[in-house]
């Protein structure tokens, strides 16, 4: 049987951060936007090159368009605050681990704020393109998804065929020492 979580762990508070896609209309005041816009600034980046640039989207129409790229973000309209992340374009390996690093800084900070937020990815390079026509993005920049913030409603997948919940033991995902070594292989004695 998998260990129980310890609830009284630092970590518990980050431990599950869920992909929120259903969200109240009350508007995210410009201090929570401040404050995330602030986490995602200071967030690491590949030879601090701090690639980003942020696009924050209040006009519902514009998060409608947006939503409406792809049959899969449609619940993406609803939201009440979209943070576009806009990258130089060819960007490097690098960069895509970073957009990764501040995709989570912001979901995280999100919900250590009592909000909620999911990540909308655009879809294939033409539906790239239209978002970018959407958010006025240069020519000389990228942008693969927004992450849309809000107070939650329901932790709900709204979808017909979501991904399945929950988490696989660690067991199935860890190994020590080395690939299929099991915990206290080679420890030191």
């Amino acid at each position: 049987m998998p260990a129980r979580p310890d609830r009284s762990s630092p970590l518990e508070p980050i431990r599950r951060v869920p992909q929120i896609r259903q969200y109240a209309s009350d508007p995210v005041p410009d201090e929570v936007i401040d404050q995330l816009l602030e986490l995602a600034r200071w967030t690491g980046s590949s030879k601090n090159g701090q690639p980003w640039h942020f696009i924050v989207v209040r006009d519902h129409e514009r998060l409608r368009k947006i939503a409406a790229l792809r049959p899969n973000i449609g619940w993406a309209a609803a939201a009440p605050l979209g943070i576009a992340i806009v990258f130089p374009a060819g960007s490097s390996l690098g960069e895509a681990y970073d957009e990764g690093r501040v995709t989570e800084r912001l979901l995280t900070g999100a919900k250590l704020l009592g909000y909620g937020a999911g990540v909308a990815w655009f879809g294939e390079p033409p539906l790239q393109a239209e978002a970018k026509r959407i958010l006025g993005i240069p020519e000389d920049r990228h942008a693969r998804q927004i992450v849309t913030i809000g107070r939650a409603t329901s932790t709900k997948d709204p979808r017909p065929t979501g991904p399945p919940r929950g988490r696989k033991p660690l067991s199935e995902l860890v190994s020590y020492e080395r690939w299929g070594g099991a915990k206290g292989s080679g420890r030191p004695r």
